[in-house]
């Protein structure tokens, strides 16, 4: 009598994070990462999302491979065809690093018994009078706001930027922040007279001809977040 293998059919599943191979009737996920798809158990899930792998069908196809180059790509043409396609550059900087909305509040209930809110007065902060410290504070202000972030994004694909921060000659309590690039530049004011830091978006275009001849020389520099310093 001749003994016969006896082998199962079944394909075993090794989990690509840890390595273990499941156990019959464990299951596994399909997460996405440098444009291969990869098993992953249910006890790695954490670690997979950590670095960066994303579940499949979670997120909307957007090619093969090269994700994140496929980003810096599609950066650098959105602004070399900024005529014909009709982007600004701060929508450009804004969809590369722009988080995901946040969920809609339900609107408060008004009842006939609401007190009305008292406004508080506006405090004005003291403007440093020599340069060196508007443009020190200046600095410090921008760095707190959300801006930083659109300098990073945009580094991200065109290099690091020239920076010039230069204290406005027709308000004591502007200071002029001029962030550009070969392709794009972007100028905002800081305002030091308010109490809260108010650092907005002044202006922005395509050609460095269209800077004054003070803002094409840089006096600061940018660091890969974004965050400005003195050199």
């Amino acid at each position: 009598m001749t003994t016969r293998d006896i082998r199962t059919s079944t394909a075993y599943t090794v989990c690509d994070v840890c390595g273990r191979t499941l156990l019959r009737g464990e299951r596994s996920e399909v997460y996405v990462h440098g444009g291969e798809r990869h098993a992953v158990c249910e006890l790695c899930k954490s670690r997979a999302l950590h670095e960066g792998w994303v579940k499949e069908g979670t997120v909307p196809p957007y090619g093969n491979g090269g994700y994140r180059s496929e980003r810096r790509r599609s950066l650098l043409g959105r602004l070399r065809a900024r005529r014909e396609d009709g982007l600004t550059g701060e929508e450009v900087a804004r969809d590369e690093e722009a988080p995901a909305p946040a969920p809609a509040l339900m609107p408060a209930l008004s009842t006939p018994h609401r007190r009305e809110r008292v406004r508080e007065p506006r405090h004005v902060r003291a403007v440093p009078t020599s340069p060196e410290h508007r443009t020190a504070s200046a600095i410090e202000l921008f760095n707190g706001s959300e801006h930083p972030r659109t300098v990073s994004g945009v580094a991200r694909s065109l290099g690091m930027p020239a920076v010039s921060v230069l204290p406005s000659a027709a308000r004591a309590s502007l200071v002029n922040v001029v962030v550009s690039w070969e392709l794009c530049w972007y100028r905002y004011e800081v305002d030091l007279s308010d109490e809260v830091a108010n650092v907005r978006l002044a202006g922005q275009g395509y050609e460095l001809d269209e800077l004054a001849p003070e803002e094409r020389q840089p006096n600061a520099v940018a660091d890969d977040a974004g965050a400005l310093a003195l050199p």
